[in-house]
């Protein structure tokens, strides 16, 4: 279940406390979104999700994937590795869209879709 800030109180992550400038944010940062996009099969490990994310420096990983955790966009379970959480799962689903123009405009060659 999502949190919802106390009326008055700075949402984490974003220095004007408005919820939509923490998201711009935290996914405006280098790799988020790949992140994200990573974790939409499943559970990673670490190593797997750096994999996964090609030229990623481990530094990088581990300071993004503290960001998504602190943003309760990525959970760690011990056993599994790093998972979207349902918040995550509810953001993803909302960039599909999205996905699916950015995948039709690059076919067409960047021409209008």
């Amino acid at each position: 279940m999502a949190r919802t800030p106390k009326p008055g109180s700075v949402v984490r992550g974003s220095r004007t406390g408005r919820p939509i400038m923490a998201l711009l944010d935290l996914l405006g940062r280098r790799w988020t979104l790949r992140i994200i996009w990573e974790l939409r099969g499943g559970p990673l490990a670490f190593r797997a999700l750096r994999e996964a994310c090609g030229d990623l420096s481990p530094t990088v990983l581990n300071t993004r994937l503290k960001e998504l955790r602190d943003s309760d966009l990525v959970a760690l379970d011990k056993t599994e590795g790093y998972a979207l959480t349902p918040l995550g799962q509810e953001l993803l689903t909302c960039f599909l869209p999205l996905v699916d123009w950015a995948e039709r405009w690059a076919r067409r060659g960047g021409a209008d879709p």
